[in-house]
């Protein structure tokens, strides 16, 4: 025969299996609910790093069309200077050259002039007497 206390052990070791229990179904259902949560982080993580990774494709392809254009813009400048610097190049030897052949021209007058200023002058005489007749 059972004695209240063996039926009260009883009831209590029934109520501590029965609190086991729901601790352990408990415990179940947060498992559960904390690997849901750890694959949603794990594919919310996958999303960010994706998401960087293609920020990171489209920023090194501006970066380089910046720095091609930045290139070619310099590029262009150092090839205008060197055309300016050209052609003030040419236009000072021009300038030179005209000058250098002004300067052979007046040497040649002033020493060719008196040889042949008198014919020269003797020339132009006969030319207006010949327009005045």
């Amino acid at each position: 025969m059972q004695t209240q206390a063996d039926a009260a052990q009883i009831q209590q070791i029934a109520d501590e299996l029965a609190a086991a229990k729901r601790l352990r179904e408990e415990a179940a259902a947060l498992l559960v609910e904390y690997e849901q949560k750890r694959v949603a982080a794990e594919g919310e993580a996958e999303g960010i790093i994706a998401a960087a990774k293609d920020e990171a494709v489209r920023m090194t392809a501006e970066a380089q069309v910046a720095l091609t254009e930045l290139l070619t813009r310099r590029t262009k400048a150092v090839e205008d200077k060197i055309a300016q610097a050209e052609a003030a190049a040419v236009a000072e030897v021009r300038a030179r050259s005209a000058d250098v052949a002004i300067e052979a021209a007046r040497a040649v007058l002033v020493q060719e002039m008196p040889r042949k200023a008198g014919d020269l002058v003797e020339k132009a005489i006969g030319d207006v007497a010949s327009r005045l007749n």
